[in-house]
């Protein structure tokens, strides 16, 4: 299943790279974030690996984040693993006119019957899940709400 999401971000890039980049603004836009550690390389960089833990409904679900491309401002790619999921993030940041255009590639290949299921059966719910952390990303860089508050 692949799709794309793009939102406008009323930030200048170099303002909106330097929130996006900061893993401790990650629980102010990712909600259910619960927590993240290093598993190797170095912090946000290409090859590094990092763990992260989510609350999904009366669950808890872990991923692993796995950096391939960091080429800012420009782009950054990434892949997210959890059980029966590999998701391939291509993200793009174009400067428009004092704004940042947020491109987001999204690609998930699910394995089991189970995700390859909700997969076919649900693929909207992947998208509307993307759009909603963008959105998230959008309020809490340009008005400083916090998915923590909510």
């Amino acid at each position: 299943m692949k799709y794309t999401t793009e939102i406008t971000i009323d930030l200048q890039r170099e303002e909106f790279i330097k929130i996006l980049d900061n893993p401790d603004n990650m629980q102010h836009w990712m909600r259910g974030l619960l927590g993240y550690n290093m598993i190797s390389g170095e912090p946000g960089q290409e090859g590094s690996t990092m763990n992260m833990k989510f609350k999904r409904g009366k669950g808890e679900m872990e991923m692993v984040e796995t950096i391939l491309k960091r080429n800012m401002p420009e782009e950054f790619h990434a892949t997210y693993d959890t059980k029966g999921v590999h998701n391939i993030q291509r993200n793009y940041f174009k400067e428009e006119n004092g704004k940042t255009r947020w491109i987001s590639e999204s690609e998930f290949l699910f394995s089991g019957f189970g995700m390859k299921l909700i997969g076919f059966l649900m693929p909207g719910a992947f998208k509307k899940q993307s759009m909603k952390y963008a959105q998230d990303f959008k309020n809490f860089a340009e008005k400083g709400i916090s998915v923590t508050n909510s």
